[in-house]
């Protein structure tokens, strides 16, 4: 059986139903009485997702709050969203409402025959459907969880321990009721009674089998406007597996902490909601102002912007016109390159559009995608630990399902060095206490903490995906990059000696990288990456600037030297000998990449890469773009979004321009429905590479990457650069 996780939402109108979230009805005999609601909007930003629909007379509001609060780490803590549903009559006159919702145990469970059971809570009070008191004031949480879970362990991204939880409460509704049961019966039932008979299905069992859902149902009587609040997430306790010098430990969430127990923090989350608003209402409005300043400061058109031009891969005829910079363009829909120059037949951003909204429209969507894959912990009580702060890991969601992966960390790091740098220390320091405490036998940094989330149990056999340079210089960047947006060079100090054994991989290695893997391991090995050698001596320079900060000269001297001696190396290995591009590989003259590794050179304003260098890569990615945007290298058409965000941050104007706006074009026209992928075909329909395998990257945290031209200029020590190239 397909698992199907489900959630539905049903509003009665006058006595007519309409089905507006979920396909729950499908399953039931045709009846008169009941309609599919009609879509009419969808809106979203950093915390929102809105839908809007047409139900007879009333207009229907599902909105969706999931909201990311950098600086509240209690609030961030807790894995609850909120499900708010509103009618509103639309004709001014009252009507007879009544809202209904069920979830289904696919939630928990990934097999369809395993055992669940669950339980009705009123506040911390269970319910056996007669105890109910059904007042105002209560909440009522469904918790639904496997009969025998299995702690520590995942499949398919869905955790196989803990509860699901389901909350709601009586609300200003005239009458409230609740109910578990088969789902065919329990929705039949409602549809005719428009209401639920208190009834807690004591039956335990698989979805599979008689499925049972979980519902609850609001009768508002007549009224001309209403809203039901619902709270819904996963709830495990405890959250992480970690190794220590104490042994293997279970970590706590950090909620745990904030709030007490489970019905204490849903509690709180659910009476948060107003304070909960205003303070990501807070975080939008400075996203927002952010953007704009970003962008008053940087060069683009503040005119209005007019629909995209379809692509339509056939459907459409060839067009030109001159865009709002004066730019004359031709566009054809029936090829895959996209808008381009008349004169040179370069890449030409999507014109008429303002870059600003594009790029605002790419970082919103990306906000709760980055931090979905985190989870805040109480530190194990071992060796001092400071129990006043948390740890913080990362699922490397959909792709691999490894724990703190560095080089998806690394991608990410926009997001934090933009929204809250210590949150990137929270995520480093458990790799660092991991190494440090002699559990990794290898000179250069590991790539993950563990194979499986949440098992940050490490790899005390070194046997980890072998990317020596790529993790040993993402450690080092990342490093300095928490020091110079936070000025806390006690943390380097504390890291020192680990930073420089690091350090000692790359003077070895990095010029001459040899055949590894880099962050793109899907890619395959590639022996001498440019990109990957680019990265090591980026390292070196930024491991420069540390070894100044916490007062090594003799050290800091030599990391610069020989950061300067090995990028004029590679300036001969990489640079193809017209002058025009570096290549893919060194001295392989038909190939190229996007060099994203040298933007924490112009991030952390290090030194090491002349501007000469940003000019002729910024030149040359126009001449090999796409209509979805510019591959990322020349061995296959498709692209990552957050390296295409990271490239654009380092180019002029216009090729940057080229890169936001050629994303957004593509999340209007893909035809990918996946949570934002960052792994896409730059030409046909835009969706996910299928040659020469099918590669599935679905809500990974690496949209953070996303963040790289918000987070330009805002070091507070070392004064990164936001300039862009004249």
């Amino acid at each position: 059986m397909v698992k199907l996780i489900a959630i539905l939402q049903i509003v009665t109108v006058d006595g007519v139903s309409y089905e507006y979230l979920g396909t729950g009805s499908q399953s039931l005999p045709a009846l008169p009485n009941l309609k599919v609601a009609i879509p009419q909007s969808v809106s979203y930003d950093s915390q929102y997702s809105n839908f809007t629909f047409g139900a007879g007379p009333v207009e229907i509001t599902a909105s969706f709050l999931s909201s990311v609060l950098p600086y509240d780490l209690c609030r961030t803590s807790i894995p609850l969203s909120y499900l708010t549903t509103s009618a509103r009559s639309l004709d001014g006159s009252p009507h007879s409402i009544q809202f209904y919702s069920d979830v289904n145990g696919a939630w928990s469970a990934l097999e369809s025959n395993a055992t669940l059971q669950w339980d009705l809570y009123e506040d911390s009070s269970p319910v056996n459907g007669s105890n109910a008191t059904t007042s105002e004031s209560s909440l009522y949480s469904w918790l639904i969880a496997l009969q025998t879970p299995y702690l520590y362990a995942e499949e398919n991204d869905f955790p196989l321990w803990g509860n699901f939880t389901y909350s709601t409460s009586p609300s200003q509704g005239q009458n409230f009721s609740f109910q578990s049961g088969y789902s065919s019966n329990l929705r039949y039932s409602f549809l005719m009674q428009h209401g639920l008979n208190n009834i807690v299905d004591s039956d335990y069992r698989g979805y599979g089998s008689s499925e049972p859902i979980f519902a609850y149902a609001h009768d508002f009587g007549s009224v001309s406007e209403a809203s039901v609040v619902y709270t819904i997430g996963s709830v495990q306790q405890p959250i992480m597996r970690y190794l220590t010098t104490g042994g293997v430990l279970p970590l706590n969430p950090w909620w745990m902490q904030c709030y007490g127990d489970i019905f204490q923090m849903i509690d709180f989350h659910y009476k948060d909601l107003s304070q909960n608003q205003q303070l990501a209402a807070a975080y939008e409005a400075q996203l927002k102002a952010d953007v704009d300043s970003y962008y008053s400061a940087n060069v683009y058109s503040n005119s209005t912007p007019s629909p995209p031009y379809p692509y339509s891969n056939g459907s459409q005829g060839y067009t030109t016109g001159t865009d709002q910079f004066g730019e004359q363009y031709e566009f054809d829909p029936n090829n895959g390159y996209g808008f381009l120059d008349t004169n040179n037949f370069s890449g030409v951003a999507v014109p008429d559009v303002s870059e600003a909204e594009s790029y605002y429209s790419i970082v919103a969507l990306s906000t709760r995608q980055v931090m979905g894959a985190y989870v805040l912990t109480i530190p194990p009580a071992v060796n001092g630990s400071n129990m006043s702060e948390p740890l913080m890991f990362q699922k490397e969601i959909s792709s691999d399902g490894n724990v703190n992966t560095v080089d998806v960390m690394y991608p990410a790091m926009p997001f934090f060095l933009y929204s809250n740098p210590e949150l990137l220390r929270y995520n480093l320091e458990p790799l660092y206490q991991n190494e440090e405490a002699g559990f990794y036998p290898n000179a250069y940094s590991m790539h993950d903490l563990g194979s499986n989330f949440p098992n940050a149990t490490g790899h005390v056999e070194g046997n980890d995906e072998y990317m020596p340079v790529e993790e040993s210089g993402n450690m080092i960047i990342m490093s300095y990059g928490y020091y110079a947006y936070s000025s806390n060079s006690a943390w380097l100090t504390k890291h020192y000696a680990q930073l420089q054994k690091w350090a000692s991989y790359l003077i070895q290695f990095s010029l001459i990288p040899g055949n590894q893997l880099s962050t793109d391991d899907f890619a395959g090995r590639l022996i001498n990456q440019t990109n990957l050698a680019i990265k090591g001596i980026v390292g070196l320079q930024a491991m420069s600037k540390i070894a100044a900060v916490v007062g090594d000269t003799a050290g800091s001297a030599n990391y610069s030297s020989t950061a300067s001696s090995y990028f004029a190396q590679w300036s001969t290995f990489a640079i193809d000998p017209s002058g025009r591009h570096t290549v893919l590989g060194y001295e392989w003259r038909s190939s190229w990449g996007l060099l994203y590794n040298t933007y924490p050179d112009k991030l952390l304003n290090l030194g090491i890469i002349p501007p000469e260098l940003y000019s002729m890569q910024s030149t040359w990615y126009a001449t090999v773009s796409q209509v979805f945007g510019i591959p990322l290298d020349n061995r296959h058409h498709y692209t990552k979004s957050d390296w295409e965000i990271w490239t654009a941050a380092t180019c002029e104007p216009a090729t940057r321009r080229l890169f936001v706006n050629g994303l957004a074009y593509w999340l209007n026209e893909t035809s990918s429905g996946v949570p934002f992928t960052d792994l896409y075909e730059t030409v046909s329909d835009g969706g996910q590479p299928v040659s020469p395998d099918m590669v599935d990257f679905i809500a990974r945290p690496v949209v953070g990457g996303h963040f790289a031209l918000l987070a330009l200029g805002r070091a507070v020590v070392g004064g990164g650069n936001d300039s862009t190239i004249a």
